[in-house]
């Protein structure tokens, strides 16, 4: 049976019915992957924190181990869990329907992933710190990223067929979703393009520019499922949309323009020039303007819920829209090759976490799981939140200062007094939101240890 997104009296959207079925059993499948990948990336990042952190850095020499370790943290991270909750987004979504095609791609994401929590702990894992989609250069690491990206691709493949909206400017969560998918679709597509057409160059630089396109444009899907989710939480709170479901659909619409211009740059320039990576940088900035809409709608949304209840999910909304709206600020205040740029990028992508997290606590019992409840579901986004907003501002304050990015221990050094204390805020709030992730993880494994409260 398919899933249902009915509008409201008014004409706004209303929460989407989940039906059961094999879109909730492949939803259940990739929550389960994306919890798994966290806890892998939240040990990794134990790690990194102390590598970088003065003091515990001289005690424990970890420069080694920080690199290769960063590698699979960013990939479990973020190529793992964001591509893992999309999948829950779409499925939840979708009709029914191929498959073979779902639970095809969630097996070969699942070995994929597998693998590449492994890679690191085999001979030859040198690491290739380039932005998006970092590397090991070895061969069982690149063994798990195709793995992965085909199971990837059979399940945007599936998203592509089965969320398309039955009414099209009516269900503005489905067609967000739908958009979502032609945005991975997209980036699946420019990332083979590249490694079809980039020349090889030795060294960091290649990589560098193979997933220079891709990275990019799957930064729109991560917006737009951000805002499903926003929207997802709110009406499930009981405040819907104050726009109708045409004007949502329509804002939705209008996000995804910028896309447009991706096959566009490849066909008018070749993949790889300095041109070409000049356009794509250009497109996030274009792009930026065209969710505006979108950004302030969940804004008036996270307003209209400010006298409900405590709730997970509340209290997710309200953190990542702050997250993600100072990591958009810190976007026009990077100058230079420093820490700021992952400030940037930390809070943007934890404000797209922390609403997977919110829309999480929402589908858990309607996927047949226990609800998140207690006094720790209600402070961990805050916790974690609150941690990543210590670590953020103590990246954009040593980035003022100079430190360089992707080095650890004496690399960073770290000779003034406003250094370390920008770092050492930097380590702090990297501790306290690793807690704030592993209360996540717990609330969710105790949710999921309940069944038949759907």
């Amino acid at each position: 049976m398919d899933s249902q997104v009915v509008t409201d009296s008014s004409g706004a959207p209303a929460v989407p019915v989940l039906v059961s079925g094999t879109p909730t059993r492949l939803a259940r499948a990739w929550l389960w992957l994306g919890v798994l990948a966290l806890i892998g990336s939240g040990l990794l990042a134990v790690l990194l924190v102390l590598s970088r952190t003065p003091g515990i850095q001289d005690v424990f020499p970890l420069k080694d181990l920080f690199r290769a370790a960063l590698v699979v943290h960013v990939d479990l991270s973020v190529a793992v869990w964001f591509m893992a909750f999309a999948a829950v987004i779409w499925c939840a979504l979708g009709s029914a329907g191929l498959a073979w095609m779902g639970w095809g791609g969630f097996g070969l994401a699942a070995l994929g992933t597998a693998l590449m929590s492994v890679s690191p702990f085999f001979p030859n894992a040198e690491p290739v710190l380039n932005n998006y989609i970092p590397v090991l250069k070895q061969t069982l690491f690149f063994v798990s990223i195709w793995t992965f990206g085909a199971g990837l691709s059979l399940t945007v493949l599936r998203a592509l067929l089965t969320t398309w909206p039955q009414r099209f400017l009516a269900e503005p969560l489905r067609l967000g979703a739908f958009l979502g998918a032609v945005a991975a679709f997209l980036s699946l597509g420019a990332f083979v393009w590249s490694w079809a057409m980039v020349p090889w160059i030795e060294g960091v630089i290649y990589y560098e520019v193979v997933f220079w396109g891709g990275g990019h444009t799957l930064q729109f899907q991560h917006a737009l499922l951000m805002v499903v989710a926003w929207l997802w939480i709110a009406t499930r709170l009981g405040r819907p949309s104050i726009a109708s479901a045409r004007a949502v659909s329509v804002l939705f619409l209008v996000a995804a323009l910028p896309l447009l211009l991706v096959p566009a740059i490849y066909l008018l320039v070749p993949a790889g020039s300095l041109p070409h990576m000049e356009l794509f940088a250009k497109l996030m900035l274009w792009g930026h303007p065209y969710m505006g809409p979108l950004i302030l709608l969940g804004a008036v949304s996270l307003w209209a819920l400010r006298g409900r209840p405590a709730d997970p999910a509340k209290s997710a909304l309200l953190a990542s829209f702050t997250l993600f709206a100072l990591g958009g600020v810190l976007g026009y205040l990077i100058q230079g090759v420093n820490v700021v740029i992952p400030a940037h990028y930390h809070g943007s992508t934890v404000g797209v976490t922390l609403a997977f997290m919110g829309l999480a606590y929402v589908l858990l019992p309607t996927l047949g799981f226990g609800r998140a409840e207690g006094r720790m579901a209600i402070w961990q986004p805050y916790v974690y939140g609150a941690g990543q907003l210590i670590h953020v501002l103590g990246l954009a304050w040593s980035g003022g200062y100079g430190v360089q990015r992707k080095v650890a221990g004496a690399e960073q050094m770290l000779t003034t007094l406003p250094q370390k204390v920008g770092m050492g805020m930097m380590g702090l709030g990297g501790l306290i939101a690793v807690i704030g992730g592993l209360m996540f993880v717990l609330v969710c494994l105790q949710a999921m240890s309940r069944r038949g409260e759907r």
